[in-house]
């Protein structure tokens, strides 16, 4: 709550703006002391720079573009990157991008969210080969459930991209993109496992079904069924899980060399955490606490190259997302179907590059709570939001000459619930040379109401869901200032420097009070407006010795103004940096890999002024290596060590989860107002609660797998 305050005068130390200069400065010192070694004429591009300029995107201008002509900058990480860390899931693999930080929000059902540039997960709209098919109610989950086998890369946006992509691309986007079936392994397989339990297991194969269609289907398995407590607080430390996702991907060749794509994915999830003791049988009762969630989803896209002259296809996606979900003694039930269509034409002019489009979106939402008019907890809502959104854009990108680059975009959505939306942006890209490039971007976002569906922190501790007023959509206004600076150099020496400047403006910012009643959380506008701003750095060098480094670097400062108040915002820290250190032997057929990331104290959610745990975290580091051998052609043998410095958040505090040892509040005492009253039993006037998470409760662990591929 905003205003509120704590007993302890502990405050974190803030990172100087000086030190955060000099973190920089040794950035580009790395990268400046190759300069040294290189000889003075750097026109000489590298084949390993050459693939790197030429790369395709389609994220940021929703057209397939080289990614160094792209007028909004984007960033790709490929399946190798994804390698330097192996993990179960997507959302854990892009720990290591800088300005990225999957965090988790609840310490027993271990579900999460995606931030960029500090915003909220709800603001970061997921897409699969360009659909947004995981948002919503299936944010938490979407990203745990595409097999690592069908991912070729994956396309970052920073910033507002609501002008292409609508609702929820308010903060950045993030595009899987799947392998093609062309171009994929004929057989590919990847089997790990950790010494807490953890096992996974990815498949994916590649056949013809006649001369003209070919199938690439992909499988992945998750387990992890071993309870471990070893803080000792009667919970589980993990969550388990038993997770099934199925995906497969049609590509049928077409007249006039015109390609029709058509994929679809199943995906199921039983997970559960709670107290040790806690097996199904306790699923909704209040003798013994559980958190229970079982997650079916089906998924169907498809991209259709129309065969015309002029380049136009139709794009489409559906979905259906069920929860049945039961936290301690509380059900809470939710249904999603959403309907997307998309048809594009993309024609060239001149000068001119023309892309204009249309859109229809429908999405069916109900469940057992209040947002739907439901009263009885153990039924569905009799007032389910259906949403129909139809929207045009228009986007125009001027090549004045070979420096000079504009782009001007404009988009006019209807919301049957909210009415009239416009989303204008404008981009501008000054190439200095074939080695440095400067990029501008200004735009608008919008984000309809989706209420808590994207916020799982709001169920867990069974809390009940407040509005206090009827919630307005959030607008946005932001600007990015992009520079990029090559340098090449002899044999495979290469640097590249990446800075980045960002300022976000929010009005009607939905947030959510998790402090004035323990018991509840409230929704509400903010009552002023929110300010996410930051500056970035990312270095990548690659040396003649076989040397590869990744750092980056970002300061930030995401605050809240609410009557007149400033306050950080909750769970956000103000300095993150992220490194990866890569060395080829090739003599012994050794890669070795050292990844980690370092974060500042964020503001954490405490229950009172009488709460004993820390009001902000400390500083932290998450560090990891790997081995992998590749001696045999087709197989890997990796293994390695996660969690390098054993770091845990209960070593800074005295307890994580409040009020364990009674989780359903049986021998709490209430004020009349909600409030909780301190006695002899409960001195800290504490109710259960599980939100205070910053950080994995994993400490070190090894990790051992093996991959298979034939081509």
């Amino acid at each position: 709550m905003l205003g509120s305050s704590n007993k302890y005068t502990f405050t974190p130390r803030k990172m100087k703006f000086s030190r955060f200069i000099l973190f920089i400065g040794l950035i580009l010192g790395s990268g400046f002391s190759l300069l040294a070694q290189l000889p003075a004429d750097t026109s000489r591009l590298l084949k390993p720079m050459q693939a790197e300029l030429a790369e395709v995107v389609v994220t940021g201008t929703l057209k397939e573009v080289k990614r160094v002509e792209s007028p909004v900058p984007v960033e790709v990480y490929s399946a190798a990157f994804l390698k330097k860390n192996p993990a179960f899931h997507i959302f854990e693999g892009l720990l290591h991008v800088n300005g990225v930080r999957p965090q988790s929000n609840c310490n027993i059902c271990n579900t999460g969210e995606i931030r960029i540039n500090g915003l909220p997960g709800a603001y970061t709209m997921v897409l699969i080969d360009g659909m947004p098919i995981v948002s919503s109610l299936s944010t938490v989950y979407g990203l745990s459930g595409i097999p690592a086998s069908m991912v070729e890369r994956i396309e970052i946006v920073k910033g507002p991209a609501s002008t292409l992509y609508g609702s929820e691309a308010i903060g950045g986007l993030i595009n899987v993109i799947t392998k093609k079936t062309g171009t994929a392994p004929h057989i590919s397989a990847d089997m790990m496992a950790t010494t807490w339990g953890e096992v996974n297991t990815d498949l994916g194969f590649t056949t013809n079904v006649g001369s003209k269609t070919t199938v690439l289907t992909g499988i992945n398995y998750f387990n992890y069924s071993k309870p471990i407590d070893n803080n000792k607080d009667g919970f589980t430390d993990l969550t388990l899980q038993q997770r099934v996702s199925v995906f497969q991907k049609w590509s049928i060749q077409q007249k006039q060399n015109r390609t029709l794509n058509l994929a679809a994915r199943y995906f199921y999830e039983d997970r559960w955490g709670g107290q040790m003791n806690w097996n199904k049988g306790f699923r909704g009762t209040d003798s013994v606490y559980g958190e229970s969630i079982y997650t079916n989803r089906v998924e169907l896209l498809g991209n259709y190259q129309l065969p015309t002259t002029e380049k136009i296809s139709l794009a489409f996606s559906l979905n259906h997302h069920h929860q049945n979900s039961m936290y301690g003694n509380t059900l809470y039930m939710a249904k999603q179907q959403v309907g997307f269509a998309q048809m594009v034409w993309d024609k060239a002019i001149g000068k001119h590059d023309f892309l204009l489009g249309t859109a229809l979106r429908y999405t069916y939402y109900n469940d057992n709570t209040p947002a739907t008019g439901s009263t009885d907890r153990a039924k569905m809502g009799t007032a389910p939001q259906r949403i129909i959104l139809p929207g045009i854009f228009a986007q125009d990108e001027i090549s004045f000459n070979e420096q000079h680059k504009l782009l001007v975009g404009l988009r006019y959505d209807y919301n049957s619930a909210h009415g009239n939306i416009f989303t204008p942006r404008i981009a501008y890209k000054y190439t200095i040379n074939n080695q440095q490039f400067l990029r501008l971007n200004m735009g608008t976002g919008f984000r309809v109401v989706n209420l808590f569906t994207e916020d799982h922190a709001a169920l867990s501790g069974a809390r009940k869901v407040v509005l206090t007023e009827q919630l307005k959509p959030e607008q946005s206004f932001n600007i990015n200032f992009n520079y990029i600076h090559k340098i090449y150099g002899k044999g495979t020496a290469a640097t590249t420097l990446d800075f980045t400047a960002f300022y976000t403006y929010f009005n009607n910012r939905i947030v959510g009070d998790f402090e004035t009643d323990p018991n509840q959380i409230i929704y509400s506008n903010l009552n002023g407006h929110a300010i996410s701003k930051g500056v970035s750095a990312n270095a990548d060098i690659a040396l003649n010795n076989g040397i590869k480094l990744n750092i980056g670097a970002t300061y930030m400062d995401v605050a809240l103004h609410n009557n007149n108040q400033k306050e950080q915002q909750i769970l956000t820290e103000r300095f993150s940096g992220t490194w990866s250190l890569s060395y080829r032997i090739p003599s012994i057929h050794l890669d070795i890999d050292y990844t980690g990331n370092v974060y500042s104290p964020m503001r954490l959610p405490l229950l009172g002024p009488l709460d004993p745990r820390q009001p902000y975290s400390p500083w932290y580091s998450l560090q990891n290596i790997q081995f992998t051998f590749h001696y045999w052609r087709g197989i890997e043998l990796y293994g390695g060590v996660k969690n390098l410095l054993n770091f845990l958040p209960t070593r800074y505090s005295p307890f994580l989860i409040a009020r364990a040892n009674d989780p359903f509040d049986k021998a709490v005492q209430f004020q009349p107002g909600g409030q909780v009253r301190a006695t002899a039993d409960n001195p800290y006037a504490l109710s259960f609660d599980p939100t205070y998470m910053f950080a994995p409760n994993q400490g070190i662990r090894g990790f051992l797998g093996i991959r298979y591929t034939i081509k």
